[in-house]
């Protein structure tokens, strides 16, 4: 294992972030959460793990261009075990570098529980973050089986819609439906609904509670400035060191604070640490304020709660 995290006690957790819908920001939620995981508890090693041959971890995480010697999710696959491929990367999380065709990958994730059982076997003192392909076949199901808490990311009425795929696949699996939660992402309060005149995202919410899936209270919301970190370069940016000021900035600490609460870690500090760069958190951030919006309440709280004060 290239620079291995400390030995700990705490047992591994699973997180899957999954959808069956392009475009809803799954692979954005996914990196970024990795890495406010890893800055709200540096005593928790977080692995990123990535179940697509997009590479978009690759290109976020890795220190530098991967050697011809150097192993990947598919040889770590093969040896039951994805110690000796896991990579040190940016932001101090930890990585295995994506197949560049998972194609024969699939082939070897015909038993769902494959992966559960490798990472039984790998014992990751911490957080395990699976990104999945946006399809519900082997390597996704494979996912399913192996998580904890599975993280749907619904940003539309259509991608709620194949939300309910994952939740009758968990139900019939009998793994739970209990173990998926939807993240509401790309939230634009603006936008109303075609009906009832209230907005988009109520109307989602609504449909989700009237279903009985869990979800979690933090949303995100759209931003174009969060929307550039993945396309002006070779390489995406973080949320937390390249957004301060947007609505996201806060929201993702929210949601990675509920995770940790929902896993039953223990929680993160209160208040960032006296050492910490004030500035990541957004207290030294110039434009850290944001427009009320239409409950009154500022679009950084990231507060499904709160949506319903006023209508």
């Amino acid at each position: 294992m290239t620079d291995a995290p400390p030995a700990s006690t705490l047992r591994t957790s699973v997180v899957a972030v999954s959808s069956n819908k392009g475009g809803v920001g799954k692979t954005t939620l996914a990196a970024n959460l990795a890495v406010y995981l890893r800055a709200l508890r540096e005593d928790l090693p977080v692995l990123a793990v990535s179940l697509d041959d997009q590479m978009t971890l690759d290109r976020m995480f890795a220190l530098a261009r991967p050697g011809p010697s150097e192993g990947n999710l598919k040889h770590g696959w093969a040896e039951r075990d994805l110690s000796r491929v896991i990579q040190l990367g940016q932001y101090g999380v930890h990585f295995v570098p994506s197949p560049p065709d998972v194609t024969l990958l699939k082939a070897r994730a015909e038993n769902p529980v494959a992966l559960r059982r490798i990472l039984q076997r790998t014992a990751w003192p911490g957080i395990v973050l699976l990104d999945t392909k946006s399809d519900l076949e082997f390597l996704t199901l494979n996912a399913y089986h192996a998580a904890d808490r599975i993280l749907i990311p619904v940003a539309d009425w259509a991608s709620m819609e194949e939300a309910g795929k994952t939740f009758r696949i968990l139900e019939r699996s009998r793994l739970g439906v209990e173990r998926a939660h939807i993240v509401f992402t790309l939230v634009d309060r603006r936008t109303r609904a075609s009906r009832g005149g209230i907005t988009l995202f109520q109307s989602v919410l609504e449909e989700v509670r009237s279903r009985g899936w869990p979800y979690y209270k933090t949303y995100l919301s759209r931003s174009p400035r969060v929307e550039a970190l993945n396309s002006d370069s070779g390489r995406p940016l973080s949320i937390l060191h390249h957004a301060r000021g947007t609505a996201p900035h806060s929201q993702m600490r929210e949601l990675a604070s509920e995770v940790i609460r929902d896993l039953r870690l223990p929680p993160p500090p209160a208040a960032p640490r006296e050492d910490e760069p004030a500035v990541l958190w957004g207290r030294k951030s110039p434009s850290s304020t944001h427009p009320a919006g239409p409950s009154g309440a500022s679009d950084g709280s990231g507060q499904v709660v709160d949506i319903f004060r006023k209508r």
